[in-house]
């Protein structure tokens, strides 16, 4: 049964967010808040979270897992990134955006596309998001929050525990956040991509 904690989403309880914290550490799967929607997140070596989160969603290995970082400085680490690409990316976070670059050796493979050995990253412009990443001193490996045969993804965090109560250790209550997924950006070539849009102004892209 999933642990339950209302979390204040301008003011995090730093109580909560260590309790969190330390639910992933210990190879928990937990669904929080972000800036397009609620979403599942676990740590980045995590094989068993990893699979949960794909029995969750039945995702299959063409899936591009979403890395979500504190700061341009952590993507770096786990993205190749050029400073042209890297200009946009300040620009464009924290936001409700998810970009698809070729992995570092730092991405576990089982993380990365199959074929295109990519990584999906973003920086969340939430409070609590971003307090769990700062207490971890890591990136959160996630997916959204959106279940098989649904098109938006899930809001009510009451709703998550109820549907999601013994595949998930812990959903975090931060109020509303939003239903939209994240515009997804592919970064893999000079030219961005748009793959997705959603929450995030894909205008900026020419779509």
């Amino acid at each position: 049964m999933a642990q339950f904690f209302q979390i204040h989403p301008e003011d995090p309880q730093k109580r909560l967010i260590r309790q969190s914290v330390e639910i992933v550490r210990k190879g928990g799967l937990i669904a929080y808040p972000t800036d397009s929607s609620y979403a599942l997140g676990c740590q980045i070596g995590d094989k068993a979270a990893m699979e949960r989160i794909r029995r969750i969603r039945k995702l299959d290995d063409k899936h591009n897992f979403t890395l979500v970082c504190r700061d341009l400085s952590e993507i770096s680490t786990y993205a190749k990134i050029g400073n042209q690409h890297y200009r946009m990316l300040k620009n464009l976070t924290p936001g409700p955006y998810t970009f698809i670059h070729k992995a570092t050796k730092q991405v576990p493979r089982r993380l990365q596309h199959a074929r295109r050995k990519t990584i999906g990253i973003r920086i969340p412009e939430n409070t609590i998001a971003q307090a769990l990443l700062e207490e971890l001193g890591e990136p959160l490996m996630s997916s959204t929050l959106i279940l098989p045969g649904d098109e938006m993804p899930m809001t009510d965090p009451y709703e998550i525990r109820a549907v999601l109560d013994y595949e998930v250790d812990l959903v975090i209550d931060g109020g509303y956040c939003g239903f939209e997924a994240t515009t997804v950006i592919g970064m893999e070539d000079d030219a961005p991509q748009v793959l997705r849009v959603g929450k995030g102004d894909a205008t900026l892209f020419g779509e």
